[in-house]
């Protein structure tokens, strides 16, 4: 009986990264897992009775059991899946540029806060307020999936190539983090996806230097809170209430009586100064990273169009954490600084020619 030639077209109806069998990565919301990406596979579009844009995923390096023989699966939403991110064969990184770190089985988003010897970087991640040391094969600059296009592009002009998923990972893992000396992971554990933060997996190249703050002292707080990530609102230092930590008063939110501002308790590592004012004379550019102020907070974003209109500039800008985008003006932005160690650091544009 002669074989079936293929029609080469698509199982579904769905885009070309969300075909059964296609390699893709795969983001999660679950606490310590927010800003990894882990590559998968997608078994199939999960059944709903109800309108949904879910998939049943298989993970390239997480498993279900100790011995490592069950790959782990799970149903996510459409909006978490991407397909692998496209990566330079040779890159030279650099001071305060956003990267992918691979870590612990997958793609971890950091900044470059250090260049070290014979092609080491440190790099620090804002979620977990840890600083681990990469050799730049296990780095890959931080893209977004936008539109169904990655922000930035992958240069033609350079030799490039698409994350291939299993051989790229395999190679990797056998160069784990060296941080100060020898690692303290166990290969041999469980793969399994683990409910833990960044900073409890080990490796840990050095604590974050904890800043001191006065009573009455001018500061921005953020919150690791649902709808709130990424987000920093301006206060005041009441007063010190433990070790590290702190009550502050918020400039614009008020209690639910509205009959006062509102307070609430933070840890150092969710304070920081308020940063410098930055004077952008010219136009804000593409890709460039900034605060937008919306909903009375400063939230972190990157400039996807800019509009020529008039009187005065306007911009659209996408929230990662969102997948949005909103319009905003000029007046309304800053560029985007981060307090990683007692310093502020600036985020250079992606691959800004």
């Amino acid at each position: 009986m002669p074989k079936r030639k293929p029609t080469g077209s698509p199982a579904t109806d769905d885009p070309p990264h969300l075909q059964p069998g296609s390699q893709i990565e795969i983001s999660s919301n679950d606490p310590g897992f927010r800003g990894s990406w882990y590559t998968g596979v997608i078994i199939k579009r999960a059944p709903s009775k109800k309108p949904a844009n879910k998939f049943v995923v298989e993970y390239t390096h997480l498993f279900e059991d100790d011995a490592g023989t069950k790959p782990l699966r799970e149903t996510i939403d459409a909006v978490d899946l991407r397909p692998p991110a496209p990566r330079e064969k040779l890159r030279k990184f650099k001071f305060s540029e956003e990267v992918d770190a691979f870590y612990n089985d997958g793609w971890w988003e950091g900044v470059i806060t250090k260049e070290l010897e014979n092609g080491r970087f440190h790099v620090y991640f804002k979620r977990s307020k840890e600083q681990l040391e990469f050799g730049d094969d296990q780095l890959r600059l931080h893209r977004e999936w936008i539109k169904e296009a990655w922000t930035p592009p992958l240069e033609e002009d350079k030799q490039a190539k698409e994350s291939d998923g299993a051989a790229t990972q395999v190679k990797m893992e056998n160069n784990k983090v060296v941080a100060r000396g020898k690692l303290e992971h166990d290969d041999t554990a469980s793969k399994k996806k683990l409910k833990t933060d960044l900073a409890t997996s080990g490796g840990k190249l050095e604590s974050s230097k904890i800043t001191k703050y006065r009573e009455g002292e001018r500061v921005e707080v953020t919150s690791d809170e649902d709808g709130f990530e990424g987000a920093w609102f301006t206060g005041t230092i009441v007063k010190a209430v433990g070790k590290d930590k702190y009550l502050c008063q918020y400039d614009s939110l008020r209690t639910d009586d509205d009959n006062d501002f509102l307070k609430e308790e933070f840890d150092a590592l969710h304070i920081r100064p308020c940063p410098p004012e930055i004077v952008m004379a010219d136009a804000f550019q593409k890709l460039d990273e900034v605060d937008a102020f919306y909903n009375d907070g400063w939230w972190v974003g990157v400039i996807s169009k800019v509009l020529n209109s008039l009187p005065e500039m306007k911009y659209e800008v996408y929230f990662k954490a969102t997948q949005e985008e909103m319009k905003f003006k000029h007046s309304e932005l800053r560029i985007h600084q981060d307090w990683i160690n007692g310093k502020w650091v600036t985020p250079s544009k992606a691959l800004k020619s």
